[in-house]
C-alpha cells in the first residue's frame, strides 16, 4: 500500500471501529517480523504464500479465537 502500512491502516480503523479484528498478512518471514519488532506480542500473521486451508484456518482463529478455524466456523453454522 503505497504510503500506508498495514499497521498504521489498523491503527486508523481501530479509532473508528475500536472492535474491528486485525490479521496481517505478509511476504516477510514471522521471524523477521519478531526480529524487528513490527508486530506486538499476539498480533496475528499469514505470511505469504499461504492456502486456503491455511486462511481459512486463520481466520476463523481471529475472528473466533479457535485454533482452528474451520471447526469454529462449522460450529457457528458459516
Amino acid at each position: 500500500m503505497p504510503g500506508l502500512g498495514g499497521r498504521d491502516l489498523a491503527n486508523r480503523m481501530l479509532v473508528l471501529h475500536p472492535k474491528v479484528k486485525v490479521l496481517y498478512m505478509s511476504g516477510y518471514t514471522n521471524d523477521l517480523i519478531d526480529q524487528q519488532r513490527t508486530l506486538e506480542p499476539g498480533t496475528e500473521l499469514l505470511e505469504k504464500p499461504f492456502t486456503l486451508h491455511a486462511l481459512l484456518s486463520k481466520v476463523g482463529k481471529v475472528l473466533h479465537g479457535a485454533e482452528d478455524g474451520n471447526a469454529a466456523a462449522a460450529r457457528s453454522g458459516e
